[in-house]
């Protein structure tokens, strides 16, 4: 992978964790981001009464979120930030992003947009400042913000749990050998696109979240981490990998040699062609 912004024909690292050649324009298709959950009550009352944030939701859609539930315009909790006492981390600069932690929230008659928020907040940082936690970023020579902002990454990239571990090592490898983390979800984040699909001319973006152009960790985290993906940004699966790519849903190969990834890449942008092929082909009139 390069240091710097990739040229055409290199490789890079895409949103969970598959790799196209920028020059083959190959698209690497993601699953949608769902919306989060309202849970309504019994007896057919309409009015919902449990909010639901799964992993990996991004701070802007809990947000949307919220005003839902609550029925309030569009962009009033966002609005709300700036009288929320959040108990956020320094280095979070006042931004939430990776503590409006994932779970299932009650919705009271008179709930507002700061008290949800301030819920969200008040239970990452009983899941994160633990004993558990805090020694095992220390352990990682990180502080906990940095452990959260990896776990964001982390929840972003893995096309599995099971694969947590391995993602989560693969940025701690990169990072130690100087090497720039090269991940699209980074890049998505930039652009505020939820769904993948950066092509070649994104990972130029001015911006500090770009993770081809900039090196290090991005400066907040990307999205809202869950508890496996904390885990694993606190105890990575031990091993040598620098790359990895997933050929196909359950087949994620990760690496150090860069030849044998290259045959994992070529894997891979021989199997997509076959399926565009094949799509192509079901179409009327294809041929």
């Amino acid at each position: 992978m390069q240091t710097n912004t990739p040229s055409r024909g290199t490789i890079r690292l895409t949103r969970r964790g598959r790799l196209a050649l920028i020059a083959t324009g190959a698209v690497v298709a993601g699953t949608a981001v769902a919306v989060p959950l309202l849970i309504l009550g019994d007896s057919g009352d309409p009015r919902p009464t449990t909010l639901v944030i799964p992993e990996g939701r991004r701070a802007s859609q809990v947000y949307a979120a919220v005003d839902k539930a609550l029925e309030l315009p569009a962009g009033s909790t966002r609005k709300s930030l700036a009288k929320a006492d959040l108990k956020l981390p320094d280095d979070a600069d006042g931004n939430p992003e990776g503590y409006l932690f994932p779970a299932t929230y009650p919705l009271k008659e008179k709930a507002t947009p700061e008290q949800l928020l301030a819920l969200m907040v008040e239970t990452a940082n009983k899941k994160f400042n633990g004993a558990p936690i805090a020694a095992g970023a220390q352990r990682n020579a990180m502080n906990v913000y940095q452990a959260v902002t990896i776990a964001s990454l982390v929840q972003a990239e893995a096309s599995t749990k099971a694969d947590m571990g391995k993602v989560a090592r693969v940025i701690f490898n990169r990072l130690e050998r100087g090497m720039p983390l090269q991940m699209d979800s980074t890049v998505d984040y930039a652009l505020g696109r939820s769904t993948p699909g950066v092509k070649e001319k994104d990972i130029e973006v001015s911006s500090p979240y770009n993770s081809y152009a900039r090196m290090g960790l991005p400066p907040t985290p990307i999205d809202n981490p869950g508890e496996e993906a904390m885990r694993a940004a606190i105890t990575p699966t031990p091993g040598d990998w620098l790359y990895f790519i997933t050929v196909k849903p359950g087949d994620t190969r990760f690496t150090a040699d860069y030849s044998e990834h290259q045959s994992d890449v070529a894997e891979f942008n021989a199997r997509q062609q076959k399926e565009k092929q094949a799509e192509k082909q079901a179409e009327p009139g294809g041929k």
